[in-house]
């Protein structure tokens, strides 16, 4: 419109007043620019301030384990694509975050993950990834992202809605994580079962008991006698032989076996802990035996 009002200047006006109307058209196409970029900008902040509070509601009803349509809706507006590869990292947030960090925290996300949300509730941050590619990479990567102390993520979740597990895991490790002083950063939730049994998390227990106790038991062969022997006689191959009444390389190719049935090794010290840790709970849970009855003698007349 201001180009046609332009070219029909010298048609509307005497040539003395041409250029104080060029220059009136100029100062008002000025202004109507102006005015839409500040519209556009108040847009894109309103969309932005959307956005956040969508996705701090989302990242909510994630870690309370919600499950609705009205969740699915928020994740749909919000152009979650992944389908896959879901797992949760929690730690400590920055004092004071700024809205260029988490900007930059997912800018980081969006290079080892295809989503990813951001949450921070008081001094805990919240990072939800789906389609990570390069898991151990990634997690690596993002835990510099956090505030100094324990990083824990949780196992991986086959949708975004089963992803409270996963938030479930890891909020339970990071309770759990001071315990063990030496722990990697970051740490798998699951790397923290004994620790999390001891702060009173029953799903560690279960966990436990499931994946470790009862496989043990229904391998047989002596496994669960044979390791909970060798760790109660400080780990000597010997000793364990002589108790068991065994050879020294029959303990050594159970104590294999009990690493293949399981995936911890008894010989490394932190993961026997685990095993042990597996064995106590099993124990515990284990129902009590029937007490047999004992038939009273007959006395003879």
């Amino acid at each position: 419109m201001v180009e046609v009002v332009e070219d029909q200047v010298p048609v509307i006006a005497p040539e003395a007043d041409q250029p104080s109307l060029r220059e009136a058209v100029l100062r008002y196409s000025r202004e109507v620019a102006f005015a839409a970029a500040d519209v556009y900008a108040r847009a894109a902040e309103s969309r932005g301030s959307w956005d956040t509070r969508l996705e701090a509601l989302i990242v909510d009803a994630i870690l309370r384990g919600e499950n609705t349509d009205a969740l699915r809706s928020r994740i749909a507006a919000l152009g979650w694509k992944a389908q896959e590869r879901f797992t949760v990292m929690v730690g400590n947030s920055p004092s004071e975050p700024s809205a260029s960090y988490v900007s930059e925290l997912r800018r980081m996300a969006g290079r080892y993950a295809e989503d990813a949300l951001v949450g921070i509730q008081g001094d805990r941050l919240i990072l939800i990834l789906g389609g990570v590619q390069d898991r151990e990479t990634a997690y690596i990567k993002l835990s510099d992202m956090f505030a100094p102390g324990p990083v824990v993520y949780g196992p991986e979740a086959g949708s975004l809605l089963e992803a409270s597990g996963s938030a479930q895991s890891a909020f339970a490790g990071l309770t759990a994580a001071k315990a063990w002083p030496s722990a990697p950063r970051p740490v798998a939730a699951d790397d923290l079962l004994p620790e999390r049994v001891i702060s009173g998390d029953d799903a560690a227990r279960r966990s436990l008991v499931k994946n470790i106790y009862r496989p043990l038991l229904a391998a047989s062969n002596g496994l669960v006698e044979t390791l909970g022997t060798y760790l109660e006689l400080g780990h000597s191959l010997e000793a364990t032989a002589r108790e068991l009444f065994v050879h020294a390389n029959t303990v050594r190719y159970r104590l294999k076996r009990v690493c293949d049935v399981t995936g911890w090794d008894p010989l490394l010290p932190r993961e026997a802990f685990v095993l042990q840790a597996a064995l106590v709970v099993g124990r515990l849970s284990a129902p009590p035996k029937a007490a047999t009855e004992r038939q009273p003698s007959r006395t003879q007349p």
